[in-house]
């Protein structure tokens, strides 16, 4: 959503007020979640699931649960590389 088309066609006390109604959530261009999300699945079917074998459904998730555990446990979180200051300057630049 473009803030400045609001701007456009309201006051900015009313573009303010209906801005603090919403939510946004912004996904990086290039880093996004699904390709963190995919990053991890691909972890654990290369290090854990390529050439095994699970009887059933339950010992599977078992396992993918140990699994999970296990990484989360000792992994870092993402670092995203573009802070909000960051943000609100190519902003103003765009």
């Amino acid at each position: 959503m473009r803030l400045d088309a609001l701007y456009e066609v309201f006051e900015p006390q009313r573009v303010r007020a209906y801005v603090k109604k919403l939510q946004f959530c912004y996904t990086p261009k290039h880093g996004s979640w699904l390709n963190i999300a995919e990053n991890e699945l691909s972890s654990l079917t290369r290090q854990y699931l390529k050439g095994r074998r699970f009887g059933d459904l339950a010992t599977l998730c078992e396992a993918v649960g140990d699994w999970f555990q296990d990484i989360n446990s000792t992994q870092k979180g993402v670092d995203w590389q573009l802070k909000i200051d960051g943000a609100r300057a190519k902003r103003k630049a765009v």
